[in-house]
Formats: structure tokens, C-alpha cells, sequence
């Protein structure tokens, strides 16, 4: 690596670590004290190394009485004193550690919720979930770990040589054969984790996916006998990181291993220059002890050091791929006008989507008017571009060309948040949360709903059927995801949500898919009385469910190739026609 690329390696990486420090600052008290427990842990042992010449010398061959008295007291103290150093470094450092982690964590999450959803449809949603999990843990190490070792080992170091020097200088020479060893060791080292580091982010998150995948399906997986192609999977993913840590290890112990060589060079260049004619008779057994000692205690703390830009490293690697998400922009919100109650008159022209991920057409040129107080249906095949379309009405998306209005009104020229009150919205994947029913009717914007405005909302939706029959009502938990609900229940719980958000517009993505027969029935016809005085937009693939629309668009290709009501696109004999012959013939098929 060239001299220049080095030095932005170098100053890229305490770039990255300044800002990392950034979230100790409103520590700086409890640091303060950490670095106090740090200064009184090395020096407490620098001290001890420094009592071996008088205990030694004086103690020992001289049998000084003062000393026989005093030096176990002293050395009582000053390993009382070492604890408490230690005490202070340790738990101040864990508590500095544990608020970064928790820190970084709030802020990746925050940025996860304000992201675009194109950033959700183009990564894994393993790796978003590993950044919250595990490279949130690297950065802790990074930021207070590592920091202690470096602080803590350095002051050691210090200490040491400020033994030796004052002990003999001439001594000390033996320590020059370390020194360019050591530089080497960490300058190589440090390039070669950050670079196997960034890498082991990446196969975290994939492990983490292939996991939620694995368990997520678990029912699949059986049904179709899939452990053995996910146990492979899972072991070619675990392979690839053990590799990668494997080098990390290896880095490592090949860094120690040259660190004590060069240290057995210089402990033996020691005993040459204390042993030569002139030198021996002059240097007591004290000082060559304590030099000797002080040296010995040095190494481990310089093959701490070495061993630290590993953790280091991957806490940089981890920053980096943390700053990034923290730095990306969020949804593009430009509106400036907020509307209150909108009468519902939404209009499509011209309206075009390209995603970006596959620079796929989704929308070639869409004009849709959708009256106050409408039904409108759109039916289709699958990927002719009815969930796009509607995914546009809250502005998960931007059209790549054309403009949707609302009121008359540009949806751009308002902002995000008032142009989403607008719209209530129940999918074909029900979405609910670990918590109780209430939670879950009344989530979000709605959590100030009475328990009464709930209750409503959960007859209207044909929820109270099975509700009532809960053990603490609507205050039982449904488990994670609803995972102790069944089906069509999950689907009435999300529906009585849309109808207590009671919004002008409402949009129903086959609501009633996973309803039986008679719940369909009764939820139908509360979303009959619902939908009078609002904007509906259903998209539907039961085209008996929407045979009363105002308006049905037939979808193909991203394009509208028929629009009408029912007996007017029948009569039509087109592609909705087609559909319905279809379906009618399915129907009497399956009875």
C-alpha cells in the first residue's frame, strides 16, 4: 500500500473515531474517573515493580529493620489501591460502553423508521437487523474496551520504562530491538483487520437472514423437506465468517508470536549488557532484578497493545457501516402544506414508476379520477401494477413522471405525515404487533382512542365475535405478530384499526382474503356502511367482492386497458370479462 493511501487509511480511521468518541462526551465525569482507576491500576504496579531494588537490596542483603517493618504494609497498600483502580476503570468504562451501544442502537433505529422504503426493498432485512445486534456490540468495544486496554496498557508501559530508566539507563538500551518490531507489527496488523473486518459486517447480517428465513418458514421447510438444503445453506454462510475470523486469529497470533521474539531478543540483549566485564560488578541484583522485572512486565502489556487494533478495527469497520445508515437521507418530505380533512378527490395523470433497484417499469402512464366518497376496484393479473399504484398514495414512492393530486392539490405539496392522516390501510399481509388487542386496534396516532371508540370499531369489524370469548377481552395478548390469533381473525383486527382511524380515504388491498365465507359476508357489509363517505381504492382478485365499485380499472402491463362498473365491462367482453369467465367457472368448478 502506497504512503498516501496509508495516510488516508489513517486519518479516514480517526475521523471515524473522533465521531464514534462523540457519543461518550456527556460521559466525561464518569471517564474522568475511569481514567483516574486506569492511572492508579498501572502506576500501583509500576510502584510494586519499583520496591524490588530496595526490597532486594536493602531488605534482603542489608536486612534494613525499617524496611522489615514497612515494606508488607506497603505492599498491602498499594494492591489495595490497585483494586480500587481497578474498580473504577472497569465499572466506569462498562457504564460509558453500555450508553454508546444503547446510543447507537436508538440512532439506527430512528434512521430506520425514517428511511425511504426503496432502502428496505433493496437490502436484507438480516443485515438491518445485525447492525442493531451485533455491530452495535464491535462499536461498544471499540469505543470504551479497547480504549481502556490502549489507556491502561500504555500507562503501563510508561511505568515500566520510567522504572528502567531510573533504575539503569544503560539497561534500558535492550529495549531499542523491540521498538521497530513493534511499529512494523502494528502498521501491517491494523490495515489487515480493517480490511477482513468490513467483511465479517457483511456475513453477519447473512447469517442473521438465512436464520430469520429458516425459522420464519419453518412450516415450508418441512412440508417440503427443505432442512437439508437450509442446513447447507446455513453451513456455507457459518463457513465463509469462521474463515474470516480464522484470519483475524491468525493475524493476531502471528503479531504476538513476532511481539515475544522480539522480546526474547531483547530480554537476552539485557542479560549481555548487565553480564559484560565492568558492568556486573556495578549493578546490583536489585536494579538488574527490577530492570529485568519491569521489562518482563512491559511485554504483556506491548502484545495487549498489538492485540487491540483488532478490536479496534472491526469497532471502525462496524462505525462505518452504522454512520452510513445514520447519514443516509430520509424520505423526501418537501411539502409544506398541511391539510386537515381532505374531501377525498384523488386524481392520477400521467403517473409513471421506474424502481430504482431494477430500473423496472412498474407504471407506464396511469389517469385515474377517484371521486369524494367512491369505490374504486383495480383488478388484474399479478405484477400488472396494482400494489405499486396504490403504494404511491401515501408516497412510499415518488412517480418517476406525472403527478397524483389530491383535493386539486399536488400530494408533494404536503407533508408527509398530514397527507398520511389522510389514509387508513389494510393489506393482504396483516402486519400486527406483540401486545395486546387494544394495542393493536388502537396503535400508533390512535393510542388515545377510548375503550369504548375501540370496542365500536372492533363490532363494526366483526372482531368482537371472538374477542369476547379472550380471557381478559380486548386486553389480551395476541402474541408476536398475532401468531396466537388465526387468519382471518389477524385480518379483523387490522380492519377495525382502518376503521377507527375513520380517514377520508381508505385503501383495501384484498382485505377480506383471509376471511371464511360468513365473516366475509359481515365484514363486507360493515365495509359497505364504511366506505359511504369515503375515497376507496380496493384491489381486488375476487372480482365478486367488488361487482358494486362506482369505477373498476383493469390492470395489464402497468397500463389501464379497461375502466367502467361491472355490467358495463361485462358487456364489454374484454379483459375483465375474460377474468370473470374465469372465476365464474373456477367457482362452479370447485361447488
Amino acid at each position: 500500500m502506497s504512503k498516501e493511501k496509508a495516510s488516508v487509511w489513517g486519518a479516514e480511521t480517526w475521523r471515524t473515531y473522533r465521531r464514534l468518541l462523540g457519543y461518550t462526551q456527556r460521559y466525561w465525569a464518569i471517564g474522568l474517573i475511569a481514567l483516574v482507576g486506569m492511572v492508579i491500576e498501572s502506576g500501583c504496579l509500576a510502584g510494586f515493580t519499583k520496591l524490588l531494588r530496595p526490597l532486594i537490596d536493602d531488605l534482603f542483603a542489608k536486612k534494613d529493620a525499617y524496611l522489615i517493618f514497612w515494606m508488607p504494609i506497603w505492599i498491602i497498600g498499594i494492591f489495595l489501591l490497585r483494586g480500587i483502580g481497578i474498580f473504577l476503570s472497569d465499572y466506569g468504562i462498562a457504564y460509558i460502553g453500555r450508553h454508546v451501544v444503547q446510543s447507537m442502537r436508538r440512532d439506527v433505529f430512528s434512521a430506520y423508521l425514517r428511511l425511504p422504503a426503496a432502502f428496505f426493498g433493496a437490502e436484507h432485512s438480516g443485515q438491518q437487523v445485525s447492525r442493531i445486534t451485533y455491530t452495535s456490540e464491535q462499536v461498544a468495544q471499540a469505543s470504551t474496551d479497547a480504549l481502556k486496554v490502549a489507556v491502561t496498557e500504555g500507562l503501563m508501559v510508561i511505568g515500566m520504562l520510567w522504572v528502567m530508566l531510573s533504575n539503569s539507563a544503560y539497561l534500558t538500551l535492550a529495549l531499542f530491538v523491540m521498538v521497530p518490531a513493534i511499529v512494523l507489527i502494528v502498521t501491517v496488523v491494523s490495515r489487515r483487520y480493517r480490511t477482513i473486518s468490513k467483511r465479517i459486517q457483511g456475513t453477519m447480517g447473512s447469517v442473521t437472514g438465512t436464520v430469520e428465513e429458516s425459522v420464519g418458514a419453518h412450516r415450508e421447510v418441512r412440508i417440503y423437506g427443505g432442512q437439508g438444503h437450509e442446513a447447507k445453506r446455513f453451513e456455507q454462510i457459518t463457513n465463509h465468517s469462521l474463515r474470516l475470523n480464522l484470519k483475524v486469529v491468525t493475524t493476531s497470533a502471528l503479531s504476538s508470536a513476532t511481539v515475544q521474539t522480539a522480546a526474547a531478543f531483547a530480554l537476552a540483549l539485557l542479560v549481555y549488557l548487565g553480564t559484560r566485564p565492568g558492568v556486573i560488578d556495578q549493578i546490583s541484583p536489585g536494579v538488574f532484578i527490577s530492570v529485568l522485572t519491569a521489562m518482563g512486565g512491559m511485554l504483556p502489556s506491548l502484545k495487549r497493545l498489538t492485540g487491540v487494533q483488532a478490536t479496534i478495527q472491526r469497532g471502525m469497520a462496524a462505525c462505518d457501516d452504522l454512520f452510513e445508515i445514520i447519514d443516509m437521507p430520509p424520505e423526501i418530505d418537501n411539502g409544506t402544506r398541511v391539510i386537515e380533512r381532505s374531501r377525498g378527490d384523488l386524481q392520477f395523470n400521467d403517473v409513471r414508476l421506474v424502481y430504482p433497484r431494477n430500473s423496472y417499469e412498474a407504471l407506464r402512464g396511469i389517469d385515474l379520477h377517484c371521486r369524494p366518497g367512491t369505490v374504486t376496484a383495480l383488478v388484474g393479473r399479478s405484477g400488472s401494477g396494482k400494489s405499486s399504484l396504490v403504494s404511491l398514495l401515501p408516497r412510499f414512492y415518488e412517480p418517476s413522471a406525472g403527478t397524483i393530486t389530491l383535493d386539486n392539490e399536488n400530494c408533494a405539496n404536503y407533508t408527509l405525515a398530514s397527507l398520511r392522516e389522510q389514509i387508513a390501510w389494510v393489506g393482504q399481509s396483516v402486519v400486527l404487533f406483540d401486545g395486546t388487542v387494544a394495542d393493536n386496534i388502537a396503535y400508533g396516532e390512535l393510542a388515545g382512542a377510548s375503550e369504548a371508540a375501540i370496542v365500536a370499531a372492533a363490532e363494526a369489524a366483526n372482531a368482537m365475535e371472538f374477542i369476547s370469548r379472550m380471557p381478559e377481552g380486548i386486553h389480551s395478548s395476541i402474541g408476536q405478530g398475532g401468531n396466537m390469533l388465526s387468519g382471518g381473525q389477524r385480518q379483523r383486527i387490522a380492519i377495525a384499526r382502518a376503521i377507527l382511524k375513520n380517514a377520508p380515504i381508505l385503501v383495501l388491498d384484498e382485505a377480506t382474503s383471509a376471511l371464511d365465507t360468513e365473516s366475509e359476508r359481515l365484514i363486507q357489509q360493515a365495509l359497505q356502511r364504511l366506505m359511504r363517505d369515503r375515497t376507496t381504492v380496493v384491489i381486488a382478485h375476487r372480482l365478486s367482492t367488488i361487482e358494486g365499485a362506482d369505477q373498476i380499472a383493469v390492470m395489464d402491463q402497468g397500463r389501464i386497458v379497461e375502466r367502467g362498473t361491472h355490467a358495463q365491462l361485462l358487456a364489454l367482453g374484454g379483459h375483465y370479462a375474460a377474468l370473470h369467465r374465469m372465476q365464474f367457472h373456477d367457482q362452479q368448478a370447485s361447488d
